[in-house]
């Protein structure tokens, strides 16, 4: 390896002093620390939130040979230290314990750390009381909170009365920052998702949200820049458009693109390797559920306002964003005079791998099957082999239960085909508005397109005509490719495509 890369490094002091790679990030660490205040940042799991908590930390215990040869260096007070509260919400065993206890237990842990005897009872008093007693013996306080929300996202989809019990436990907990101002010099807070709907920080009326603030949307992360600063050994033995392609594409402003820093070191590490990292430390079952139960598909070109994003009700549960909020949709653009942002997949990792996870499960095959079968059907529609489509798509649908053929309608075998498609790595729309109507799916290929009709309990032929009545392909007619329609009739009766009709169409 040309590098030490941190992958799964999160303790800012252990990557300088073990000479790890080190992407600068101290220019926005000194906008937070030299201001003070309340923040709050959401980013998904392994983005950097817990590293760049522990370099907070580590600044305001003035260490400053860590901070060698960095923005901050010749910029900060190195004389003064500051007491630090920092709770990491992932490693306090709130499933073993409960979450009142573990919170608790750490109170009096953090105490016994800086020699304080606590005697306030319960949680919310106990958390003022060390933040009073630490500020009159040792300065203003700094309160460092990482991954807040985890003791709620464990029981989502799961235990919502038990996350709602957990939610409930960190408003009390959380309430009495607001006035312990006098004490503070800085709160900052980290998490995958935002409750604010539910009113977890209903208190706290100050609390600046970082997550889609513009002078913050490259303080987690990789962008373009630091890639060909800090990488430019790596870009050399490999492509830079397919690094890009992979694991570039996130944004939280529309104009700053950043890479995953979690896939971007393991790709480097294992060797150039394109493959996912990040979706393989976490599959997302619950949304997987979700989209499942809904009949979502088609995630590409989602409008919705940042209002609706940053919404997050446990008793009503909404896919669009919690998606975004995991990581899994990113802003793509954004309409000004609508005040209307579009949503979808980052990049090719998370696409990739997300529609692979749904087609198994709306198939209910517990394996990459479908993976297998998309590569049949790739290969079929590229070399015009029509012939053998049908029992590709029925190889499709063969493990359905019985009782989905009997009681889901025609969006449920659109949805497989759709879901197949797309994975083939082509230009694929499904329900494409032409002038005359909607096509289900059109698919480019380097010598053909084809346009895909659906039936359910109705027929091939019927459908085939639709497309040649409709047009369907005539705008394409210029483009010097073989047109194709394609009408399908699905079976609930046999459970299987009836019927497949096709033909060239001049």
């Amino acid at each position: 390896m040309i590098q030490k890369y941190p992958v799964g490094i999160q303790d800012f002091e252990k990557l300088r002093r073990e000479n790890f790679l080190y992407v600068d990030k101290t220019d926005f660490v000194y906008q937070m620390a030299n201001i003070g205040g309340y923040y709050f940042l959401s980013r998904p799991r392994r983005f950097g939130k817990s590293l760049f908590i522990s370099t907070l930390e580590c600044l305001f215990l003035a260490k400053k040979e860590l901070f060698k040869g960095l923005f901050i260096e010749d910029k900060w007070n190195w004389e003064q230290t500051f007491p630090i509260i920092r709770i990491s919400f992932s490693n306090i065993s709130h499933k073993e314990k409960g979450l009142y206890r573990a919170i608790d237990e750490q109170l009096d842990k953090l105490a016994e750390g800086y020699g304080i005897v606590l005697r306030e009872q319960f949680i919310s008093g106990k958390f003022k009381e060390l933040i009073e007693k630490l500020s009159e013996s040792r300065g203003k306080v700094v309160v460092l909170i990482d991954e807040y929300d985890r003791p709620i996202i464990d029981y989502l989809g799961e235990d919502t009365a038990k996350a709602i019990e957990n939610r409930d436990i960190m408003k009390v907990f959380y309430s009495i920052l607001k006035d312990a101002d006098p004490h503070l010099k800085l709160v900052f807070i980290t998490g995958v998702s935002k409750f604010s709907r539910v009113s977890i920080f209903s208190d706290l009326n100050n609390l600046q949200d970082l997550t889609t603030n513009k002078f913050f949307a490259g303080c987690c992360g990789i962008t373009e820049q630091e890639l060909a600063s800090y990488f430019a050994q790596e870009l050399e033995e490999t492509s830079k458009e397919r690094i890009k392609e992979w694991y570039n594409g996130y944004s939280w402003d529309v104009k700053t693109s950043v890479y995953n820093p979690y896939s971007l070191l393991s790709f480097f590490v294992q060797g150039y390797d394109f493959k996912n990292y990040w979706f393989d430390t976490g599959t997302p079952t619950f949304l997987i559920r979700l989209a499942k139960q809904i009949h979502l598909y088609d995630f590409e070109n989602r409008e919705t306002s940042l209002s609706h994003l940053n919404s997050y009700d446990l008793e009503r549960l909404e896919l669009i964003p919690l998606m975004f909020q995991t990581g899994y949709l990113t802003f793509k653009s954004y309409d000004e005079e609508g005040d209307i942002y579009t949503l979808g997949f980052p990049n090719k990792e998370v696409k990739k791998s997300y529609l692979e996870v749904l087609l198994d499960a709306v198939r209910e095959y517990p394996s990459d099957q479908g993976v297998v079968l998309v590569n049949e059907l790739r290969k079929t529609l590229l070399a015009g082999n029509i012939d053998k489509l049908e029992g590709i798509l029925n190889s499709l649908f063969k493990s359905l239960p019985y009782e989905l053929w009997q009681k889901e309608n025609e969006h449920f075998y659109h949805a497989i085909i759709h879901l197949a498609f797309t994975l083939l790595g082509v230009y694929v729309q499904s329900e494409v508005q032409t002038s005359d109507g909607r096509m289900d799916a059109l698919v480019r290929m380097k010598e053909y397109i084809y346009c895909f009709e659906f039936k359910l309990d109705g027929s091939a032929e019927e459908a085939l005509a639709q497309i040649k009545d409709k047009g369907y392909l005539q705008p394409f007619a210029q483009e010097g490719k073989k047109l194709i329609g394609i009408g399908i009739n699905f079976s609930t009766e046999k459970k299987k495509v009836e019927a497949l009709k096709w033909e060239e169409i001049a």
